[in-house]
């Protein structure tokens, strides 16, 4: 299969379930906050739920993959993402605002693990690596559109969702038509791929990694963007420039598989840990800085989306022979650690104020780095 025919659509498709169903909430949270009376409490116990659907849903996904091909799971997604954006821009109230959030969220667990079951299928194996980074990178372009959408749109949070709805669901027709049967070749079958990881080599740490990382970026995730509209004197444009510069910045996370390839899995995953813990501590000293909160945000993004591919080369590596299981396994993990960390960075913010929450979470990604693959990665 030629290599832009399935990494085209698959980058769009990660670009609207992460970007504008997962990631765009916390561009958006400060006006949904006052339309809908809600505090910061119940803002990260709602944020909390995208992570927590995602944690069922990559399960689902994972198996549901390994036992019938990708295509069922990545139509999927993108319905779940259309339901979910349309839900959030039409709720009345917390309750079907969490509703929306539930299946937005869901959409971006169904979608990771059968991309990466496509490209085994149907990407020549020295460009697998490649493939699966740049889609990965999905969620970068995502970010920049919906920072682009919300200085243009701001402050309708609605027509927002709305017109995020719309593109998801083009996008799902995309795919539809562009992601093959599997069996639609004689020479493609899908191989079942064994679900068990007792006894896998590096399978702790490629765990213990991802569950920190995951707590450590929750916090910026979430609520960066109101941390310095509470503490800056920022104007709306200058607030929705410090989403575009994580999406910007993250594009360049797309090129972890080539540097993957030059300095080793273990030194790149100790640069991007390194970076993540970086970012969430320049913000905590620097909030009413325009130029330090935008290298914070560029920082951030460049190292997050590194890191999710430097994770995912890694789990491919650790279970070699299910892809869909070395994606489903470290991005599950990443997702369970951002469902403790929203818990939590609500309320450590109510107690704490902001300052002292980001250092801490910044300290959790310092953490982070002292876990990770090891030579024979």
């Amino acid at each position: 299969m030629k290599f832009s025919k399935l990494v085209l659509p698959g980058i769009t498709m990660i670009a609207v379930t992460y970007g504008f169903a997962r990631f765009s909430f916390g561009l958006l949270l400060p006006g949904i906050n006052e339309s809908l009376e809600m505090s910061e409490f119940v803002s990260g116990m709602i944020s909390s739920l995208f992570y927590l659907a995602y944690c069922f849903t990559i399960i689902l996904s994972t198996v549901i993959t390994s036992k019938e091909g990708p295509r069922r799971m990545i139509i999927s997604a993108g319905l779940s993402a259309f339901v979910g954006l349309l839900l959030m821009s039409i709720a009345p109230n917390e309750w079907v605002l969490a509703l929306g959030v539930l299946l937005a969220g869901g959409s971006t667990g169904l979608v990771s693990p059968p991309y990466g079951a496509a490209i085994s299928l149907w990407i020549k194996e020295n460009k697998q690596g490649r493939a699966n980074t740049w889609i990965n990178s999905g969620t970068s372009f995502g970010i920049v559109l919906s920072g682009l959408g919300a200085i243009i749109l701001a402050p309708d949070w609605r027509l927002t969702y709305l017109i995020y709805a719309s593109l998801t669901f083009l996008i799902l027709v995309w795919n539809f038509r562009a992601i093959p049967k599997v069996g639609a070749s004689s020479s493609l079958v899908f191989k079942k791929g064994n679900l068990s990881i007792r006894g896998v080599k590096g399978a702790i740490p490629l765990t213990l990694a991802s569950l920190t990382l995951g707590i450590s970026t929750a916090a910026f995730w979430t609520f960066s963007r109101t941390f310095i509209e509470v503490t800056g004197d920022y104007s709306a444009w200058q607030l929705s420039g410090f989403w575009v510069i994580i999406g910007l910045f993250g594009v360049l996370g797309g090129f972890s598989g080539s540097l993957i390839e030059k300095v080793g899995l273990p030194l790149a995953y100790k640069l991007g840990s390194l970076s993540i813990a970086s970012s969430s501590i320049i913000l905590s000293f620097a909030p009413e800085n325009l130029l330090m909160t935008y290298l914070s945000a560029g920082i951030f993004g460049c190292s997050y989306i590194f890191l999710t591919g430097v994770l995912l080369v890694w789990g491919i590596r650790v279970f070699i022979t299910n892809a869909s299981l070395g994606i489903g396994v470290p991005f599950l993990l990443l997702a369970v650690g951002q469902v403790i960390g929203s818990l939590f960075a609500g309320m450590f913010i109510e107690v704490w104020g902001y300052v002292l929450s980001f250092i801490l979470y910044g300290i959790i990604g310092l953490a982070a780095s002292l876990i990770g693959p090891k030579r024979t990665a």
